[in-house]
């Protein structure tokens, strides 16, 4: 019996174990507010997550697709970080609203002026884009990103259907069926994003630590639904020693 029981210790004491070694691996990813359709506009988050113990992110650069230019991509201010938008000239010109476009915007930049993004955080930047391609399903963003101690991680590898995930992945941003107005997802999502901020010095953090509690009570619901089913293995076991044992 005594056998058993510690069984059930040590089986569930490593199950706990498994559940908080495990990391989280995450990657820079964009994802649009609502839909993306295909020749419209949308609002998009490119999301970053700091996958340093030790470090802090606080330079994030983003490159938009040179075969499919962009020619609006307004950011939205964030608080804790300064914006650098770069354009470059186009091989060939685009035409939006009845207007020639010679240029587009080919990389944003945002560089913190505060602590940036600390370990166990992750950060939303948000931007408006715009006229989206009609000939392509979607649009691969590839981004750099640096931490304090002077790393950087280049999420550059665009993802390839039916292979395994690369190790440092660009973020995909899909595209979905054309819509008749042109414009894809809520009515906020159809207008550029506005250039100012309209919350408070702590707005970003106070989001991220609801994001982060969100996914806490998750992983704790996980951890207690793995180690409830261990007990249930245990009690089973010392169940049949007993009728065994009759």
């Amino acid at each position: 019996m005594r056998a058993f029981a510690r069984l059930g210790v040590v089986a569930v004491t490593a199950v706990a174990g498994l559940a908080f070694a495990s990391p989280a691996f995450a990657h820079v990813s964009v994802q649009p507010e609502g839909t993306a359709a295909k020749g419209g506009y949308a609002t998009v988050n490119v999301k970053v997550p700091n996958e340093r113990p030790n470090a802090s992110t606080v330079k994030v650069e983003v490159s938009l697709p040179a075969d499919h230019p962009l020619a609006s991509v307004m950011p939205q201010a964030v608080p804790g970080w300064t914006i650098e938008v770069t354009k470059a000239k186009l091989a060939k010109p685009l035409t939006l609203h009845g207007k020639s476009i010679t240029e587009a915007v080919g990389k944003v930049t945002w560089t913190a002026t505060d602590k940036g993004i600390r370990p166990g955080y992750f950060q939303k930047f948000p931007l408006s884009l715009g006229q989206l391609p009609e000939d392509t399903d979607e649009l691969v963003l590839k981004a750099l990103q640096t931490y304090d101690n002077k790393e950087v991680v280049r999420w550059i590898e665009p993802p390839v259907e039916g292979q395994e995930e690369p190790e440092h992945p660009a973020a995909v941003l899909k595209l979905s069926a054309t819509t008749d107005d042109h414009h894809g997802g809520s009515a906020a999502s159809a207008e550029p994003a506005s250039k100012s901020s309209t919350g408070g010095e702590h707005d970003g953090e106070k989001a991220q630590a609801h994001d982060d509690s969100e996914h806490g009570s998750e992983r704790w619901l996980g951890i207690a639904g793995i180690v409830l089913g261990a007990a249930g293995l245990v009690t089973a076991l010392v169940t049949g020693r007993r009728r065994g044992n009759a």
